[in-house]
């Protein structure tokens, strides 16, 4: 179990504190699209990461070569409300404002890769498709 003074800890960090805001609105983040939406390297998202984990504020699953994280929603009832209270306090502030947004960005792209791998595979990148052509119309192209 976190005590007050560890919570308060790691939320002193901005790296960390970003992670844990953008981790209440999102189910799971891995931590390359942290890399990007907090345009920082992956070692250094990783060693705050691991901080968290160790805490028990965040947990992790490996899949593949990617590690996922999500928060713990098995927190302490005062834990929980701090955290609450922050992430009211500070979601409409930037930079947590803009990190909503690259996320949301990133959701939408994986979204769409995920429907275009689905249904019609990988074929072409976005700059070698004709504008005045449907997607279908740029596939059949000889």
């Amino acid at each position: 179990m976190i005590s007050p003074a560890e919570l308060f800890t790691l939320l002193s960090d901005e790296t960390r504190l970003r992670c844990i805001i953008l981790l209440s609105r999102e189910k799971e983040i891995c931590v390359c699209e942290f890399s990007y939406v907090l345009n920082s390297i992956q070692p250094k998202i990783s060693r705050h990461l691991a901080y968290l984990r160790k805490s028990g504020l965040v947990l992790d699953e490996r899949r593949e070569q990617w590690v996922y994280y999500k928060l713990n929603h098995d927190l302490t009832k005062w834990a929980q409300r701090i955290l609450v209270n922050v992430l009211q306090e500070l979601k409409d502030d930037d930079p947590y404002r803009s990190d909503f947004e690259k996320i949301n960005i990133l959701n939408s792209s994986s979204k769409n890769n995920e429907i275009r791998n689905k249904h019609i595979g990988f074929i072409f990148q976005a700059y070698n498709l004709i504008d005045d052509l449907t997607l279908l119309e740029n596939v059949l192209m000889p």
